[in-house]
């Protein structure tokens, strides 16, 4: 094995003082508190290094790996990061997910503000605002990671962007993408500021989401999977947009609304973001 990594120790206890550590980093409280995330997945650890995402542990179990030709062929990914070795026990105490791969990392994480984001002539954001669910938050990220939009950005955040369930789910796109955290205050400002035009949808909106234009900069706002958006934004958008409902049920999953609205944006610019 050390010829796909460069091994430095090889730990075989749960008792160790560093899974110990790892465990811990599945509180949230505690991920913030050490400004460190735990990644599991090649695919997820991979998407990471290529954003220059700083690893600083990278945990292998080779039991899992050896059957991986695509781990083994791609290992040279990981040459300059600190290798351990662990057993298929120690891995099946920290492993977060079935059917995993064997690769585990531990990173350090990437907070940007507003005012560092680079966005384009004409940028597309989307906006969610207190969405809870960490699985929805993935799905709308890998959306927007093949949207191409500018940035995600996340408004009076119920959920880490790190939750090993929104990586997990979002296939390592918070990796990929702008994400950004911040309050709605500072949102509209910022938006305003920059020419953004802000769609929201909402239940009270009056005109369908394929009937306003995409093409200028255009922020789509989503609210939370229960109560949708605050009432903020019924008096800071520029329009309140829905999407027809047709049959008895009233909504749609968040994640599945911001495909469907994204698409319409990119299908106005002739899928060229």
């Amino acid at each position: 094995m050390d010829k796909y990594f460069r091994i430095k120790e090889k730990i075989s206890s749960i008792q160790n003082p560093k899974i110990k550590q790892i465990i811990h980093l599945q509180k949230s409280n505690v991920r913030k508190r050490e400004n460190t995330i735990f990644i599991e997945g090649f695919r997820e650890i991979s998407a990471a290094i290529k954003s220059d995402f700083k690893i600083e542990t990278l945990y292998v179990c080779t039991e899992i790996v050896n059957n991986n030709s695509e781990i083994l062929k791609n290992s040279f990914i990981f040459n300059n990061i600190v290798t351990i070795e662990i057993t298929k026990e120690v891995f099946a105490k920290i492993a977060y997910r079935d059917n995993s791969d064997g690769l585990f990392a531990v990173a350090i994480p990437k907070y940007l503000q507003l005012n560092e984001l680079k966005l384009r002539q004409n940028p597309l954001i989307i906006v969610l605002e207190s969405v809870e669910k960490p699985g929805n938050i993935g799905a709308i990220l890998r959306t927007s990671e093949a949207a191409n939009v500018d940035a995600v950005i996340v408004c009076d955040s119920k959920t880490d962007i790190y939750n090993p369930n929104v990586i997990r789910s979002g296939l390592g796109c918070v990796f990929k993408l702008q994400v950004v955290t911040c309050t709605k205050e500072e949102l509209q400002k910022y938006l305003k500021f920059n020419n953004i035009s802000v769609y929201s949808t909402h239940l009270e909106g009056k005109k369908s989401y394929n009937l306003v234009d995409y093409t200028k900069g255009s922020a789509i706002l989503m609210g939370t999977e229960s109560t949708g958006l605050t009432d903020f934004w019924k008096t800071n958008s520029d329009e309140l947009i829905i999407i027809p409902m047709l049959g008895e049920v009233n909504s749609l999953n968040v994640s599945v609304s911001a495909a469907i609205v994204l698409y319409e944006a990119l299908r106005q610019r002739k899928f060229v973001v």
